[in-house]
């Protein structure tokens, strides 16, 4: 959320609900006169191939399932690594 947008949430709140309700019908109006671009949609396929042998040819399943009995010691220490970062 921008600077602009969590001031005026914050100016909003201390409105009136009379205040709130007229504010949301200005917002309303000004908005039935605007296009509003969606992002537009991506097809799954275009994904395909993306990252090839990360999981060497393991069933997706089976890899989550070995990962949760801690078959892959070395990936959770790696995840615990890049969690201390952040």
């Amino acid at each position: 959320m921008s600077k602009e947008l969590i001031e005026l949430m914050r100016l909003a709140d201390a409105l009136t609900p009379d205040e709130q309700l007229s504010f949301i019908a200005y917002l309303t109006q000004r908005l039935q006169h605007c296009e509003i671009k969606r992002k537009p949609s991506r097809d799954l396929m275009e994904f395909a191939g993306i990252a090839p042998n990360l999981l060497g040819g393991m069933d997706a399943q089976e890899y989550v399932t070995r990962m949760r009995h801690g078959e892959f010691p070395d990936l959770e220490l790696a995840e615990k690594q890049l969690g201390k970062k952040e």
